[in-house]
């Protein structure tokens, strides 16, 4: 059987996945139900992940319980890592592709990579998504 934290984490991690195509049709103007799939974008399931964990070790184990701060402080690092390394991955992506684009049109007929994913990462407006559904789903699930 499944514990009650686990499957709110799944709960979470799922709804965060599932919302992404219908936050990026809105943005976008564009329906692609393959962002399911994708990292990256809103709201941050990684967070959401980590958040509805995080709580359900409050809420199961208390506040001052040793396994609530490892919980948190991976939480954290998580977060971070999600906004910091995997963000800058996308961007230096996104250079990348720019220049093999700048490239072809110059007539290079060297070049033919395949372009890099550039929605890699998270910004900070997608990590507080994703905070707030972990949250919300904590709240509903504990």
């Amino acid at each position: 059987m499944v514990h009650q934290i686990g499957l709110a984490a799944l709960v979470s991690g799922v709804t965060a996945q599932a919302l992404k195509p219908i936050v990026d049709a809105i943005e976008r103007r564009g329906f692609n139900p393959l962002r399911v799939l994708d990292t990256g974008g809103m709201p941050s399931s990684h967070t959401s992940v980590v958040t509805t964990l995080t709580a359900g070790v409050a809420v199961y184990q208390g506040f001052s319980s040793p396994l609530f701060g490892i919980s948190l402080i991976i939480s954290l690092y998580f977060i971070f890592e999600a906004t910091g390394l995997r963000q800058e991955v996308g961007n230096q992506a996104r250079v990348l592709n720019e220049m093999v684009e700048r490239l072809k049109v110059k007539g290079s007929h060297h070049v033919e990579p395949e372009v890099l994913r550039e929605l890699i990462g998270h910004t900070w407006i997608e990590v507080f998504a994703g905070l707030g559904l972990g949250l919300i789903v904590a709240l509903l699930m504990y």
